[in-house]
């Protein structure tokens, strides 16, 4: 049996793809909204009370949460099974920094933890979405996603391998968009944003374009990807790379929030 904490978009694809494999998926729905009951239900994933009786009961556990959340999710998972003979495998696929993986690894066991990170949309056909695993006991959770529309693949033994992978991925693909708001915001700020789309459009840069890109992609997302860009940032200064465009990102994604385009 496999546990899914929690049925968002990518929990309740992730669930549903799980399915022929596990037999059963369930979902702990104490305290959980109406939007994730129905989510859950038309992936047909199984409800249950809440997290520890999912703990107590699956063999294999998937956190799919926002950033910030996943230590605590973690940590309500490691009471839960603390009795448990045949503890279960965990796999953290959250949008976190190493560090964070590893310090669930101490927690739960690091032989029993895999750290996953998902690259792509909500699967529900494949080709499109990439599942890194690294870990322990990555090969044993790859075979479970074989013939699902995830490709899974396994990056190698060291938690954090993974997280480190979609921490610099994610650079490039909410980071760096994020520089657009900056500039823009910027310019206005001055009284120079009609001077500014000027030179660009003569440079053949579309910046309101590129706007309305970025607000059609953060969206309601922008205070999660908040989340991640703060620990893509953590990922990057744990490194000693210069993690400056990540805060920035992550206050444009903050603010964005807070004032929906």
């Amino acid at each position: 049996m496999v546990g899914i904490l929690h049925p968002g978009a990518m929990g309740a694809a992730l669930g549903s793809a799980l399915k022929a494999r596990a037999g059963a998926v369930v979902w702990a729905d104490a305290g959980r909204s109406h939007a994730t009951a129905k989510r859950a239900e038309l992936a047909d994933l199984v409800a249950v009370p809440d997290v520890a009786e999912l703990a107590r009961r699956a063999h294999v556990i998937v956190s799919i949460c926002p950033p910030h959340a996943a230590a605590a999710v973690a940590q309500e998972v490691a009471v839960a099974v603390a009795d448990r003979p045949d503890p279960p495998l965990y796999v953290d696929a959250n949008a976190v920094a190493p560090a964070t993986v590893r310090e669930i690894g101490a927690l739960l066991g690091a032989e029993r933890v895999v750290d996953g990170a998902v690259i792509g949309p909500p699967a529900w056909e494949p080709g499109r979405t990439v599942l890194w695993l690294s870990g322990a006991a990555a090969p044993a959770v790859a075979d479970l996603f074989a013939g699902t529309p995830f490709t899974a693949r396994v990056l190698g033994t060291e938690l954090g391998a993974a997280s480190a992978l979609k921490a610099c991925y994610a650079v490039q693909t909410k980071a760096l968009p994020a520089v657009w708001a900056v500039l823009a915001a910027a310019a206005d700020a001055y009284g120079v944003q009609d001077a500014l789309r000027e030179q660009l459009t003569g440079d053949g840069v579309d910046l309101d374009a590129h706007l309305d890109a970025l607000h059609a992609r953060a969206g309601a997302k922008a205070w999660r990807w908040a989340g991640e860009m703060d620990e893509a940032a953590a990922a990057l200064a744990a490194v000693d790379v210069p993690d400056g465009v990540s805060r920035a990102a992550a206050e444009v994604y903050r603010r964005m929030a807070e004032r929906p385009h």
